[in-house]
């Protein structure tokens, strides 16, 4: 039997769906349409190396998706982390911490257009 190899999209409610393809065009560069984004990749130009998304269930009292108090948080993988940040944060864009640097990447939260807590992620070596 063929096992999960990966996730296939991620899906959430919100208030006002163009808004918010709109903000993560604007905000994140994310190529979306009338039904989202979709994304296709491989790790970097080498497509023999495997890249990874992470599922990982957290226990209902978790305080890490706060401020937000939805019961999800997205991790997007990004590129150049601190560019990022600084584009972000001239833009207006609610920056939630800052950025930690781990053996597997560097992380930072921020905020979107309706509050909800987003990770960024730029694995290392990217």
């Amino acid at each position: 039997m063929k096992k999960v190899t990966g996730i296939g999209g991620i899906f959430f409610k919100c208030k006002d769906p163009k808004q918010m393809k709109d903000w993560y065009q604007k905000h994140l560069g994310l190529n979306t349409n009338d039904y989202g984004a979709t994304f296709e990749w491989y790790e970097g130009d080498d497509n023999t190396k495997k890249g990874s998304t992470t599922w990982s269930p957290f226990g209902e009292t978790t305080k890490y998706f706060e401020p937000s108090t939805k019961e999800f948080m997205i991790n997007y993988r990004v590129e150049n982390l601190e560019a990022l940040v600084e584009e972000l944060k001239k833009e207006g864009v609610t920056i939630l911490d800052n950025i930690e640097s781990y053996d597997y990447g560097k992380f930072v939260h921020i905020l979107d257009a309706e509050g909800n807590k987003v990770e960024l992620w730029e694995p290392a070596g990217e």
